[in-house]
């Protein structure tokens, strides 16, 4: 038999005026739960390595009905970062609402033998929720009509004691309102998975990808896993009206990072880091005054934004420690400026990036200039055809200036770019006088932040560290040995 857990004493007092509710048949509980809860449920639909790839995001050859009509009935927002554009960093720092630089949880991944854990003051979401009423749930278990079942992906950087959620079935939801759920989707992860339907020679390529078939095959068979991901979604959302929870649930369609292509995931570009965001009200709750169904929204918002405007929703306080800003509700905070990004190792691969981008430009800055863009990473190796694909060509003299950049045995120490005029990021602008301002505003901003949010990557990790963390040994530079890089010297190139 279910125990329902002692914290759900704490829930909608509602619920609670009877005095006797947990003397009742399961049957009338139902009743019970499916009446209108103080604060609206909560459910996550996470898109694992996927970029903006939608129809109602303009993106051809891709089938999308299903989200398409969730941005036709909620809100679409077209500025939406995460803090890495890798999974476990980036995860670690919306499920905390604080950067994995902050937290320690920068490098990928870190957690797996180490013990790493939260700071003092740092918890998850789903703790903070619990707190406020919220029964929570990673779901994997889905009817089984549905045909499907979610990830129940984590993938944190670091240890946690505890449980993280209170269930993985979605049987449980309705009886256990308000509740914050998520359904993680592997779809756009690789190795991609999905019928055939993009034709490749009408999906369009970004400039620093080849135009050669495997390259062309390569995004349709991505954008496919795009629109079987939309399928899935479909069953899902109408799952939730079937149980008749629809009206009381606040529905959040997000990326977990960019998409999983050469210049996109594990990079700091818009293509690591920019993802889809999708938010719709529930019918049974006042919108926000910053909420207009139907409506394009423009704002900068970093992922760690979500934690602290959940629990906002879930009429809690933000927790003092929690860096992500609240964007819906009475309590919304000055938008953003700026939002800021970050890379470190991933798997035996160490680069160190920051990055920081206002509502046109992005600056980069790289710590390690001296190794290359292609420094030997056995996943992509594996997964990755353009990967093995570019220097096959470069050798012979076929790639385009953007693309053989890609090939160069060093990277810049410094990258600009201009969004509103070059959306792909293939034209660096750092040596341009005639941007020399941005480029000393940016720069700035961003050695702030480092300083301020105590970034904790200041300090590469051993070789032989990083060499533990990958399936391969480190490559290194015969002339440096990439030794560990060191922070930026204020005003400083």
């Amino acid at each position: 038999m279910k125990t329902i857990p002692s914290r759900f004493t704490r829930c909608s007092p509602g619920l609670l005026a009877a005095g006797a509710i947990f003397f009742l048949p399961v049957a009338d509980r139902a009743v019970l739960a499916a009446d209108k809860p103080d604060h609206p449920n909560i459910l996550w639909l996470i898109a694992e390595d996927f970029g903006p790839h939608l129809g109602c995001y303009g993106t051809r050859e891709v089938w999308t009905p299903n989200l398409d009509q969730l941005a036709a009935e909620g809100v679409r927002y077209t500025r939406f970062f995460t803090t890495s554009p890798v999974c476990s960093p980036s995860r670690s720092a919306f499920m905390t609402g604080m950067y994995q630089t902050t937290i320690g949880a920068h490098n990928h991944r870190s957690h797996r033998d180490d013990g790493y854990q939260l700071p003092k003051g740092v918890r998850l979401l789903t703790d903070w929720m619990r707190e406020a009423g919220y029964y929570t749930a990673n779901v994997r278990e889905l009817p089984t009509a549905l045909g499907f079942k979610g990830s129940g992906k984590t993938d944190w950087n670091f240890s946690y004691e505890g449980r993280p959620f209170d269930s993985d079935r979605w049987s449980d939801l309705k009886l256990q309102q308000p509740f914050f759920a998520q359904v993680n989707f592997s779809e756009t992860h690789r190795a991609f998975r999905a019928p055939k339907r993009a034709d490749p020679e009408r999906v369009e390529i970004p400039p620093w990808t080849p135009d050669h078939p495997a390259a062309r095959e390569d995004w349709a068979k991505y954008l496919d896993a795009a629109s079987e991901l939309d399928r899935k979604v479909g069953l899902v959302l109408k799952q939730l009206e079937a149980d008749g929870v629809a009206d009381n649930t606040v529905v959040v369609f997000f990326g977990d990072n960019g998409a999983a292509h050469v210049r996109g995931k594990q990079f700091c570009y818009d293509s690591g880091l920019h993802v889809p965001l999708i938010i719709r009200w529930p019918k049974n709750y006042p919108t926000p005054k910053q909420f207009r169904p139907g409506s394009v929204n423009a704002s900068l918002l970093g992922a760690i934004d979500l934690a602290p405007t959940m629990l906002d929703i879930a009429g809690a306080r933000k927790p003092a420690r929690m860096q992500g800003r609240i964007f819906l509700g009475e309590r919304a905070e000055k938008p953003r400026t700026y939002v800021f990004g970050a890379r470190d190792r991933c798997d035996e691969t160490v680069f160190r990036f920051r990055t920081v981008r206002d509502s046109r430009y992005r600056y980069i800055r790289n710590f390690t200039p001296d190794r290359p863009f292609l420094q030997p990473n056995e996943y992509k190796q594996r997964q990755y055809p353009v990967w093995t694909l570019l220097p096959q060509l470069h050798a012979e003299g076929k790639l385009t200036p953007a693309q053989a950049a890609l090939c160069a045995p060093t990277m810049p120490a410094e990258e600009l770019y201009d969004l509103q005029n070059d959306p792909h990021e293939v034209r660096n602008l750092a040596a341009s006088p005639a941007h020399r301002a941005v480029l000393l505003r940016l720069r700035s901003v961003l050695e702030s932040w480092i300083e301020e949010t105590l970034d904790q990557g200041r300090q590469l990790e051993p070789p032989e560290l990083a060499a533990r963390k990958g399936v391969t040994k480190p490559q290194t530079n015969p002339n440096t040995g990439y030794a560990p890089a060191n922070p930026v010297p204020a005003g400083k190139p």
